[in-house]
């Protein structure tokens, strides 16, 4: 079972996602996003992923990401990503996924934007 350490910050769930999401953990990494999704809804924190640990992501990490950013949108919560690194910085950009899911440059920035 993949391990997503939550913390909260500045009123917005922080998860801690680590190592590589490729096609070998998508279905685990589904599997743990769940409960944190289910409740990603209107008036709760936002859900926040902090992929400074996270070395690679293939399509079907980014899949993952963009069913979980559609049940999101779909329960009115908020969802986003924060400190991608260079590699997956460069992935995200290529397949225009940062207009997917905001995305921002730290877990510190974003909870300025996302806390309440």
């Amino acid at each position: 079972m993949m391990n997503l350490p939550t913390s909260e910050q500045a009123g917005v769930l922080v998860v801690s996602v680590n190592g590589r999401i490729d096609h070998a953990v998508s279905e685990e990494f589904t599997r743990a996003l769940e409960p944190l999704l289910a409740r990603c809804t209107q008036g709760q924190p936002a859900l926040l992923l902090d992929f400074s640990g996270v070395v690679y992501i293939s399509s079907a990490g980014l899949r993952v990401l963009m069913m979980a950013s559609r049940q999101a949108k779909a329960q009115q919560g908020s969802f986003a990503i924060a400190a991608l690194t260079p590699l997956v910085q460069e992935v995200f950009t290529i397949s225009r996924f940062n207009l997917i899911v905001p995305c921002y440059t730290s877990v510190d920035a974003a909870c300025k934007v996302l806390g309440r």
